[in-house]
């Protein structure tokens, strides 16, 4: 009997030690990293042997889609630190490079991916970025559902937010479909953009109306995020062949079929809105323009404008006239917004000046910054307030 005790026990001390592979109990000196104190910031690296270690965030201004770096400073017991005042209320990413290698923070367990650059993360509290965090208010309901697109011929998947109570009544909501841009897939949204803790927390302030939010994949040639499809773990390039193809606008109908008959929607252009950032802001153009009496509220975050020369899609041609067509129908909103420093800027200034010389009403959003989540967590906030009204 007490051999059969001893072996329970090494056996259970070995089941205890492999299920608990990834758990550190050594008594390596801890390291906290980032630091967060009120608008400061303080970022350490344990790295004795490294010769330099630099600092990347989204937040340094540097050329073209690359940020800015800065260089770390190495103490007497081989911790590399830097640290930063007066950070504004956000959510921000940032990366070291290790003798010119990119790493993720190893003491910061928030990591978040955009693209194929996967980045850990942190929030500055305050007013700015209180909406972006979950608080204590009631919750919406967030799922990933596969539909069936006979265009396509594939299986493809959706992500769809439905705002709280939703399961516990029989009510029928507004639905907002919310696009992506050229580097996200079906998750971006919610990940980067935050949109769950967005609207949970204005329906709770009474400030955003309860409606369900349909955040479809943009890249027809996916079928979902990168690893979440029967392609497998593939390399990430959000430069697929589909982009300017006119399929994701052409085959979009069924996505609305999806979402009206499997959730409780509202089928009026009055409790329809459609918006997107950067390519999910020209596809928001373009299905709207396309479909001038099926939207009753668009969006368009810091949206790219016009397909190439040799674009061959017929969704693509005779925009004006389809605009003149989308005004005769009295949208609600037709909502732009863009940051000074976008490298898209000037095209949306220039689509604003067309869409002036036609009477074509729009509220404009003119914001600091670039092409950055920062501005379109901000724009979103401020479309759904002024949405389904």
């Amino acid at each position: 009997m007490k051999y059969l005790l001893f072996y329970s026990l090494l056996f259970g001390a070995y089941s205890i030690t492999h299920a608990q592979e990834s758990l550190n109990f050594g008594k390596k000196k801890e390291i906290i990293s980032p630091e967060v104190n009120g608008k400061n910031v303080t970022f350490r690296l344990f790295a004795p042997k490294a010769t330099t270690v630099k600092l990347q965030g989204n937040w340094m201004q540097g050329q073209g889609w690359e940020p800015g770096t800065v260089e770390l400073k190495k103490d007497a017991d081989g911790i590399w630190s830097f640290s930063k005042e007066d950070f504004s209320p956000d959510i921000y990413t940032y990366s070291f490079i290790v003798d010119g290698v990119k790493a993720d923070d190893p003491s910061n367990s928030y990591r978040v991916r955009d693209v194929s650059s996967v980045m850990s993360m942190f929030l500055v509290d305050g007013p700015q970025s209180a909406n972006f965090k979950v608080q204590d208010v009631p919750h919406g309901t967030v799922s990933k559902r596969w539909y069936t697109s006979k265009g396509l011929k594939v299986e493809r998947r959706l992500t769809v937010y439905t705002p709280p109570g939703y399961e516990a009544s029989n009510e029928k909501y507004p639905v907002l479909y919310l696009l992506h841009g050229m580097g996200g897939d079906e998750e971006a949204w919610m990940t980067l953009g935050r949109a769950s803790q967005i609207l949970d927390n204005l329906i709770a302030q009474g400030k955003a109306k309860p409606m369900i939010v349909v955040m479809p994949n943009g890249h027809t040639s996916n079928a979902a995020a990168p690893g979440e499809s029967a392609r497998g773990f593939y390399k990430i390039d959000m430069r697929t062949p589909d982009i300017f193809s006119g399929d994701m606008e052409t085959y979009f109908p069924e996505i609305m079929d999806f979402a009206e008959q499997n959730y409780r929607v509202k089928q009026n252009a009055a409790d329809r809105a459609i918006a997107g950032l950067s390519m999910g802001g020209f596809h928001s153009l373009y299905i709207s323009a396309n479909q001038p009496k099926t939207f009753d509220y668009v969006g368009l975050f810091s949206p790219a404008i016009l397909p190439p020369e040799n674009s061959q899609s017929q969704i693509y041609h005779d925009l004006d006239a389809k605009l003149k067509k989308q005004r005769a129908n009295s949208y609600r909103l037709y909502w732009i917004g863009i940051g000074k420093t976008d490298f898209l800027f000037k095209n949306v200034s220039d689509y604003r000046q067309r869409l002036d010389k036609m009477d074509f009403s729009y509220q404009y959003m003119e914001s600091e910054g670039g092409h950055t989540w920062s501005n379109w967590r901000t724009y979103l906030s401020d479309f759904v307030q002024k949405i389904f009204k």
